[in-house]
């Protein structure tokens, strides 16, 4: 008995604190849109990311608003500027005139693994910085953002999450981001999920710089693998892991080259690729119309395709 009590106690102590780190970084984003039928208003969460002010949350938190307005922990009030969007990976910035902000460490989203315990805070419902824990139920998922571009590596939770939590941050044990919140599927209980820490720092200093990002398009879902040890040390791969292709989107530059479903993509150009966000960060605007070789292993079998990405949206 007295055993169960340490164990509850530890984990009681370990979601509390996660809690606690995150929470004074956590805001509540307000906005208004016009409509036809007049001003609407709506809300979801967010957190700041730089200690200037700098805010990261989810797109369609912003993306129509005519006024977005910021609710701080401890109850103060700012009129925010959108500095950036990105419609595609569900994720924006937001910006307030106001220094020296708690802002959020991030952590690797890529060393998280199944079963390890999660917390999400965020204001449900306007019920500003409610705390859910929970556990990563899966990671490598992919969803559909509202632009109709697949997401990838998206990880799978089943801490409680409501309108309302969209843009908070999930953190680990130890309170570091390792995901935004971003969506729920009703009116299935458990299963949410959010944009991985490490597509979300690549996307939020994109934003920050250029304001939007214009993407190469290769038409994959994809998810970060591990390379068999044989298959590494029989083409002295450099990397060990690579990206799954999950499906080809029918008559896409990754069809037309003669990607399959099934392949695990290593090298894009000249570069390995370990992960989805690497395929991503190499996916430029510079790349656009670009003949580039992929290569990929099929089975057991190395293969070199030539695709020429297009932009996202064409």
């Amino acid at each position: 008995m007295d055993s169960d009590l340490e164990l509850l106690d530890a984990y009681s102590h370990a979601v509390s604190s996660a809690a606690a780190r995150i929470i004074p970084s956590v805001v509540n984003i307000e906005i208004r849109q016009q409509s036809k039928r007049g001003e609407v208003r709506g809300g979801g969460s967010g957190f700041f990311f730089t200690p200037d002010g700098f805010i990261l949350t989810n797109s369609h938190v912003v993306s129509d608003a005519s006024q977005v307005d910021i609710a701080l922990f401890d109850g103060s009030r700012y009129p925010a500027t959108v500095v950036g969007n990105d419609p595609h990976t569900d994720l924006a910035v937001v910006r307030i005139s106001a220094p020296n902000q708690v802002a959020g460490d991030f952590g690797d989203s890529d060393a998280i693994r199944p079963g390890q315990v999660v917390v999400a805070v965020g204001n449900p419902y306007g019920f500003q910085c409610t705390v859910t824990a929970g556990v990563v139920s899966a990671l490598g998922r992919t969803m559909r953002a509202k632009s109709g571009r697949l997401i990838d590596n998206v990880i799978q939770t089943d801490a409680a999450l409501n309108p309302g939590n969209s843009g908070g941050p999930l953190v680990d044990s130890r309170g570091n981001v390792i995901g935004v919140n971003t969506a729920v599927i009703l009116p299935a209980q458990g299963i949410c999920f959010a944009i991985g820490s490490n597509t979300a720092k690549f996307v939020a200093s994109r934003l920050i710089r250029d304001g939007g990002i214009t993407r190469g398009y290769i038409g994959v879902a994809g998810q970060t693998v591990a390379l068999h040890r044989r298959v590494i040390r029989y083409y002295n791969l450099p990397l060990e892991s690579g990206v799954l292709v999950m499906s080809v989107e029918k008559d896409s530059p990754a069809a037309r080259a003669g990607l399959r479903e099934g392949d695990v993509i290593v090298a894009y150009g000249e570069k390995s690729i370990a992960s989805v966000d690497d395929l991503h960060r190499l996916l430029t605007e510079e790349k656009l119309g670009v003949p580039s070789p992929v290569t990929a292993i099929r089975m057991t079998e190395k293969l070199q395709v030539t695709i020429v990405p297009v932009r996202a949206g064409d």
